[in-house]
């Protein structure tokens, strides 16, 4: 029996209120309205930035009401479309975008930035066009994280903020391009356009770096130094293409960046911070060789502010900011799914953990905890056929 045009009742996982964990709920999720999908997530992932929104969250109240449904990296299958949608029919796979991209705007038809703002001010707040959520919960409306929620089995997003990927793409995999692999590699080959021999650090090891450790192999550079206080992920990052790994506790009372330019001899050519902390963000940059370092700040905060000194500039280092690294969402993200498809890009390398949805908190811990990269979270009890390989 078709669900189209009616409401549906399935299973999400729900934040309360902050600092509290998650909680299972039956949710309705309404019909999608003009210009809107409805997608049946299969697979979701679960990234430092929901932790941050979950846990840490004094300040960020202000920016995100409660009760909330986290998640925004995820891979689905659309259920169905609302009025005037045009590029995606039921059966599509797809993977939901934090980042629009409405390919009309100035900042879409500019090679310049990715950064379009169709529906941006409602999405920030957890609502889509109208000003309302479609998931509701005990007869209370939910907000939807960054206009995605794909902690929840069912969910309605815009149609620009939507890749339609490869119908041979596994679900269970090609989800972690909704937003830290596409970020730490654009960050690298994108937004840093890392060079063949050149010198690189990058600082935190979470999926972000991975994927521009990742990356900085891809562009062939020639030394690249990991960098985290965790060792436990020097494995990972030797193996995606780290040639060095660092650990800044063992260098104490030194501080990091003066072991990164020791080690480089004076300075990397490229650093990308990966971690979302000022402190480091200063490190990274400082890290650089004067006259022509770049520093790539490709870490999520919202409260704090970076420290620079005006004389690390003028003498002729780059300081560049990248969001999901640079790519124009829409058209790039099927691009990547095709790369991993054809085995130019690492995927299964990142997931760590698998967890049905009931576990979700599970997977909170150990990311807080440093004994996950990624966690696959599972919507489903069996996942469907579909999040199969055709």
């Amino acid at each position: 029996m078709t669900t189209a045009g009616q409401v549906i009742t399935c299973k999400a996982a729900i934040a309360w209120e902050p600092g509290k964990p998650l909680t299972i709920e039956d949710v309705e999720v309404a019909p999608p309205k003009a210009h809107e999908v409805r997608i049946k997530i299969v697979t979701a992932g679960v990234c430092h930035t929901d932790n941050e929104y979950l846990y840490e969250t004094e300040q960020r109240m202000k920016f995100r009401p409660f009760p909330l449904i986290l998640g925004h990296e995820g891979a689905g299958i659309v259920e169905s479309v609302g009025p005037d949608v045009t590029k995606f029919s039921p059966g599509d796979k797809v993977i939901p975008l934090f980042l629009p991209q409405c390919e009309e705007c100035e900042r879409c038809r500019s090679p310049k930035t990715n950064q379009c703002r169709k529906n941006w001010a409602n999405t920030q707040v957890g609502v889509l066009a109208d000003g309302t959520s479609r998931i509701s919960c005990k007869g209370q409306q939910v907000y939807q994280f960054l206009g995605v929620s794909s902690f929840s089995q069912y969910t309605v997003v815009p149609d620009t903020s939507l890749a339609k990927i490869n119908p041979n793409a596994p679900l269970d995999k090609v989800f972690l391009l909704g937003c830290g692999v596409s970020t730490g590699y654009g960050a690298a080959v994108k937004t840093g356009k890392v060079e063949k021999d050149s010198v690189c650090a990058v600082f935190g090891l979470g999926a972000v770096g991975l994927a521009a450790v990742m990356g900085c192999k891809a562009a062939q550079a020639k030394t690249i130094i990991g960098v985290d206080v965790n060792p436990a992920k020097f494995e990972k990052a030797l193996l995606l293409g780290a040639t060095q790994c660092v650990n800044p506790n063992d260098h104490s009372p030194k501080s990091i960046q003066e072991v990164v330019v020791e080690l480089s001899k004076g300075g990397v050519d490229y650093a990308l911070e990966c971690v979302g902390s000022p402190t480091i963000m200063t490190a990274a940059l400082e890290s650089t060789i004067d006259a022509w370092g770049v520093c790539v700040i490709a870490g999520w905060t919202e409260t704090e502010s970076m420290n620079v000194a005006v004389e690390k500039i003028l003498m002729g280092r780059t300081l560049k900011g990248t969001y999901f690294g640079g790519w124009k969402s829409v058209e790039d993200v099927p691009k990547l799914v095709d790369a991993y498809i054809n085995k130019t890009l690492k995927l299964d390398e990142f997931i760590t953990h698998n967890l049905p949805l009931d576990q979700i908190n599970q997977a909170f811990d150990s990311l807080k905890n440093g004994t996950s990269i990624r966690t696959a979270i599972s919507l489903w009890p069996q996942a469907p056929p579909e999040a199969a390989t055709s």
